[in-house]
Formats: C-alpha cells, sequence, structure tokens
C-alpha cells in the first residue's frame, strides 16, 4: 500500500439555493462547442453540496469537492468560498 492519496474532482460555481439545512445547490456552467455549427453553446450543472455550518449565501461563488455520497442526491462537500454575493 503507498501512501498517494487520489486526487479529488474540483468545481467552481454559484450558489443558487441556501434553504435546505446543511445543503446548497450550486449551479456549475460550462461552455462548449456545437458539433455542426461551432458556436459556443452553455451548459450548466445543479449539484447539491454540503455546507456543514450553514455560511454559504445565494449569489456567493464557491468551490466543491467530490466526496462519498451524503445523501440521495448530495454527493459533493464545500471546500471554500472564493466570493461573496454583493447585496
Amino acid at each position: 500500500m503507498s501512501d498517494e492519496r487520489k486526487v479529488s474532482r474540483t468545481v467552481t460555481g454559484r450558489v443558487s439555493s441556501n434553504k435546505m439545512d446543511k445543503t446548497i445547490t450550486v449551479v456549475v456552467e460550462r461552455l462548449v462547442k456545437h458539433p455542426v455549427y461551432g458556436k459556443y453553446v452553455r451548459r450548466s450543472s445543479k449539484l447539491h453540496a454540503h455546507d456543514e455550518s450553514n455560511q454559504c449565501r445565494e449569489g456567493d461563488v464557491v468551490t466543491i469537492e467530490q466526496c462519498r455520497p451524503l445523501a440521495k442526491t448530495k454527493a459533493w462537500k464545500l471546500v471554500r468560498i472564493e466570493s461573496r454575493a454583493t447585496e
């Protein structure tokens, strides 16, 4: 057994909902090139992430990391808040 640690997948996105207890919904957007027309199209994914201390607000930009399944739809955890939402 080696001491090498597996590198976890991390993504950055915007918090779209924090209405659940210890859970946030993060929208991750990416640009994908259309196969025929060549135009870049915006695609988005909604991911549920674990926020242990309920510190995130809607509009915050956060980095989340993949982890073991914590609930039926929640398999990501909050790593850090990149920037706070302006009010």
